[in-house]
């Protein structure tokens, strides 16, 4: 089997000059991924239903502005810290490091310049496992107030089986942190609310938090709360109920603490599937966590792809370490040392319930 060539096409032109380009990895059933190398953000993911039509699963826009400007980070790579830090502060081998407050008193996605908002270095392949694209990037020693030098590689491949494979590769020249993910808002349905599609998450707890989003430093038990993703259920059957964690998310908005065989062993964390497309979204990682964010402040005040996204038209599920985990020392580190190597793989893999 020969695939046709990565093509690529200009997406846009940054305010400060910095061309940006569209690449569109394909199989051979026709299904595709587009992916620009600002903040190397999936823009389109089209993948078939029960009955074999395509569809874009994927919420984004159709040109640049928009990413520059007003995006909630749709379809991007996070870092150098995914999720919060409490009021934008840490300590790090009895240093002070202060960063920017972009989300009230505490530090969101690595800062307002993070990952995010980056012009990513380029290089496309094919290999027997289908097309990929190679995003490099140099985040300098103070970038977002972040200590050292980190180099960062994200690949990221189109297989013959649907499956979307992100690879994360970083090392440092100084102590320092990371915690990199991939923010896509995803929806089965391509239109329409996301509320009866079928969530299944594999985790018997999630990360607590207070009304800032900050872990309380708890991991609470799913068991008879809102909670409980360990069977099949509709995202919308408990998403408002009275419950201390909902009100504080503004739904859901949490961490779920996966259940592992052992720490960086790849695992089946969650399962989606939306009935009336048949589309199923399986998500597997070597992280400790996925974020399950249920577009609780998509507002209706944006619009990509001929949609207005109104509130909860996608959900994330972002594969990551735990929030504030450089101030929350009884949770897994987020420290890279030099001559270690930070180094992670998630799989979101496509498939579709029989018709």
């Amino acid at each position: 089997m020969t695939l046709p060539a990565i093509t690529s096409i200009q997406f846009g032109i940054t305010p400060s000059g910095e061309t940006v380009n569209e690449y569109t990895l394909k199989n051979s059933s026709g299904s595709f991924v587009k992916i620009i190398n600002f903040g190397g953000i999936i823009t389109q993911l089209q993948v078939p239903d029960k009955n074999g039509v395509l569809g874009d699963v994927v919420l984004g826009f159709e040109t640049l502005e928009p990413y520059l400007e007003t995006s909630p980070y749709f379809g991007a790579i996070i870092g150098r810290y995914g999720n919060r830090i409490a009021n934008a502060s840490f300590q790090l081998n009895g240093k002070n490091y202060q960063l920017a407050a972009n989300n009230g008193t505490n530090n969101l996605h690595g800062g307002p310049i993070g990952f995010d908002k980056r012009v990513w270095q380029t290089e496309t392949f094919t290999d027997a496992k289908g097309q990929g694209l190679k995003l490099h990037l140099l985040s300098q020693d103070g970038d977002q107030g972040f200590p050292a030098n980190l180099q960062v590689t994200v690949t990221y491949q189109f297989t013959e089986k649907n499956e979307l494979v992100v690879d994360y590769v970083a090392t440092t020249d100084q102590t320092t942190l990371v915690n990199l993910t991939q923010h896509s808002y995803f929806n089965l349905a391509d239109s329409g609310d996301i509320l009866q599609h079928q969530m299944q998450i594999f985790a018997d707890r999630i990360v607590d938090i207070n009304d800032v989003q900050i872990p309380l430093g708890n991991l609470m038990p799913v068991e008879n709360t809102p909670f409980d993703f360990r069977q099949p259920k509709a995202i919308g059957a408990d998403i408002n109920q009275s419950h201390a964690q909902i009100t504080n998310g503004l739904g859901y908005d949490h961490t779920f603490v996966i259940n592992q065989h052992h720490y960086k062993h790849m695992t089946l964390a969650a399962r989606v599937s939306e009935p009336v497309s048949g589309r199923v979204l399986e998500v597997l990682t070597e992280e400790p966590g996925v974020q399950f964010y249920s577009g609780n402040f998509l507002d209706g005040s944006l619009i990509g792809k001929g949609t207005t996204y109104h509130h909860r038209t996608g959900f994330c599920l972002e594969p990551q370490h735990y929030p504030d985990s450089p101030n929350q020392p009884q949770f897994p580190t987020t420290v890279l040392n030099p001559g270690d190597e930070y180094k992670t793989k998630t799989i979101f893999r496509f498939l579709v319930t029989p018709s």
